[in-house]
């Protein structure tokens, strides 16, 4: 089942059929049975003709009053890309050791304010010279601490910043318009298939600037870990994203430009797709 927020209400699907759920979506995702709550919706109401109409037209971000949060360095390849961006400034063993540590890496990426949904537009800082876009599993955890579905995230980065000294990651992670999510929210009745693919294209002047995937079977930590290191001393009164981290790395080389298409796809959640702007 995957649930859709849209700007004329909330939208469940399943098996090609679309649902219109009256509650607000704080109310909806942080039901403490997320997956037996909508099963139950399901048999207590009938298909609605105009749900898939609505989330072509007006689909939002899949967030409501939610923080998103991200782990980095749970991806051996994500370890080696922040080690090569950051040999200057001395930080390089920083990326190497928390690879290897019992603490992973956490850190707040945006408010709900900052984020935008698929078809919407994701901004690169003007001070950096070196921006990449990062796809990411991501998870929903409801106020509870527990998994209730997953999404499609982008962790627009700006290496450039990362890279002159790890101590600037906020300024390279947050950032208007540096977070999307989408297109909706996966809600199964088991832990995501480990076999799950993510793939990423990105499109420049119609031709294919970057293509690859990964299965997040490569991830280094459980999602189970990160969030019980996430919800250890803090409290979501309505639920938290969490990106769970890369393994996609343009090379070195590869910086993004304004008007490149950034197409995200993981096998069962759909595509996340985003223009790249900046701040006027």
């Amino acid at each position: 089942m995957k649930l859709y927020r849209t700007s004329a209400g909330n939208i469940l699907e399943h098996l090609n059929e679309y649902y219109l759920i009256p509650s607000g979506w704080n109310e909806i995702v942080n039901k403490d049975n997320l997956y037996g709550y909508l099963e139950n919706f399901l048999s207590s109401t009938g298909p609605f003709k105009d749900g898939e109409k609505m989330i072509h037209e007006k689909l939002c971000a899949p967030i409501g009053d939610q923080e998103v949060w991200a782990a980095g360095v749970t991806y051996l390849r994500s370890k080696t890309a922040r080690m090569e961006e950051s040999s200057i400034s001395g930080g390089a063993s920083f990326y190497d050791h928390v690879y290897d540590a019992v603490r992973p890496e956490l850190f707040y990426k945006s408010c709900p304010g900052n984020v935008v949904g698929s078809n919407d537009i994701v901004h690169i800082r003007k001070d950096s010279n070196w921006n990449v876009p990062e796809p990411e599993l991501t998870l929903f955890i409801n106020k509870y601490g527990n998994i209730q579905g997953y999404t499609i995230g982008n962790d627009m980065s700006s290496r450039s910043i990362e890279g002159e000294n790890p101590l600037y990651l906020p300024q390279a992670k947050v950032y208007e318009k540096s977070a999307a999510l989408g297109p909706g929210l996966l809600v199964l009745n088991k832990p995501i298939d480990p076999d799950t693919s993510i793939y990423m294209r990105i499109v420049r002047n119609h031709k294919e600037v970057y293509n690859d995937s990964v299965s997040i079977r490569q991830m280094k930590r459980k999602h189970i870990e990160l969030v019980s290191f996430l919800y250890a001393e803090n409290v979501f009164p309505s639920g938290c994203y969490l990106m769970t981290g890369t393994s996609l790395v343009p090379p070195s080389d590869f910086t993004l430009q304004v008007n490149d298409e950034i197409f995200i796809v993981i096998d069962g959640i759909g595509l996340l797709h985003n223009t790249v702007g900046t701040k006027k």
